[in-house]
């Protein structure tokens, strides 16, 4: 007769909701459909915890932001999965406390610093995954003799309603509409870059429209630089993310650096071809000339000829939006789920059959 299922702890004191917390709760989400017994330690004023209410089975244990609250918090499981830099030192002293295993999804490139501490922390891991090769080079920065594999994030399987996707097509104007989602914070997103191209195109390509979604840190000093720009409009923070997606034609996502950048995978599901920077984890996604173009970091006029050649051709724009619908079928929530359970079972010994309750 089989025993109970594993329990699984996850992890995250991120105090807001970008791409590591979105793919946290997608896949506690599926976890949850295979019968995983879990909990998740977030902070209290953080929206994570509030997202994940409700998820069959999943108990909350929302805590302070420290590593003494968070350690205590995680209680007796059998592995920790630890889904962001802040909460490795929790699980590293729960380790020293109660001798639970833990392991690290590392989702950003840059880092982590190469300290003593920092090779303690990682080399205390049962298992180190990153969700792409950019970053497996740079965990191998701080040790190269961590082992690390690699499981790539999943599509947020947004939705959308054709008719409010209309309505922002019609709000926003333009025949064309390339768009960006994503944190506004140019040193990370480089929307600085759509800013100048915007004002490049102005005057000769009207029919070509700028849309910014989301929030930040420069999301006033960006406006106040868009000023006079009427190619150019700033949508602010929404939850309907799936219905901007819906209205666009092409994606532009022009980052600095990227340890994957999972919101192109939502954009290849909507069937929108790509202009991004060959930077870190990108070029793991999008294929040059296949999925889009890729581009230099500032390379303002190859990112244009990649922008006027997409504006001109609504058969290519479909070729490429088809080829990435497809291509999107591949990272499913539920195939990065099936990844993670594979790695949890091999780190608890446990058998396929033991993992379903």
């Amino acid at each position: 007769m089989a025993g109970p299922a594993p329990s699984i702890a996850h992890i995250n004191l991120a105090p807001g909701y970008r791409g590591g917390e979105r793919q946290t709760e997608l896949l506690i989400r599926a976890l949850a459909d295979s019968g995983w017994r879990q909990c998740l330690v977030a902070r209290r004023d953080a929206p994570l915890a509030a997202s994940c209410a409700g998820i069959d089975g999943l108990k909350i244990r929302p805590v302070r932001n420290n590593v003494v609250s968070g350690a205590l918090a995680l209680g007796q499981v059998d592995l920790v999965h630890v889904h962001e830099g802040r909460a490795i030192q929790a699980a590293w002293l729960n380790r020293v406390l109660r001798g639970t295993p833990y392991l690290v999804t590392r989702r950003v490139q840059k880092g982590p610093r190469v300290t003593p501490a920092n090779r303690r922390l990682y080399g205390g891991a049962k298992s180190l995954v990153a969700v792409s090769a950019a970053i497996v080079e740079s965990l191998h920065r701080l040790d190269p003799a961590l082992g690390v594999c690699v499981v790539p994030d999943a599509t947020s399987e947004l939705t959308a309603d054709p008719d409010e996707a209309r309505r922002i097509r019609a709000r926003v104007g333009g025949d064309v509409l390339v768009g960006n989602v994503a944190a506004l914070v140019d040193s990370h997103k480089g929307q600085r870059q759509i800013i100048a191209l915007a004002r490049r195109l102005h005057a000769d390509h009207p029919h070509l429209v700028f849309l910014l979604v989301g929030g930040g840190e420069d999301e006033a000093a960006l406006r106040q630089e868009a000023q006079g720009l009427d190619n150019l409009q700033f949508a602010g923070q929404v939850d309907n993310v799936g219905d901007y997606l819906a209205a666009m034609d092409v994606f532009f996502y022009p980052s600095r650096h990227e340890g994957l950048g999972s919101v192109l995978l939502d954009a290849m599901a909507f069937g929108l071809p790509i202009v991004a920077t060959n930077v870190g984890g990108i070029p793991e996604i999008v294929e040059d000339g296949a999925d889009g173009w890729l581009c230099a970091v500032d390379d303002l006029n190859a990112q244009e000829r990649a922008l006027l050649s997409l504006a001109a051709d609504p058969e290519l724009r479909q070729h490429i939006g088809q080829t990435n619908r497809r291509k999107a079928e591949h990272f499913r929530p539920a195939e990065m789920a099936r990844a993670y359970a594979a790695i949890y079972r091999q780190l608890l010994d446990r058998p396929l059959e033991q993992t379903s309750q």
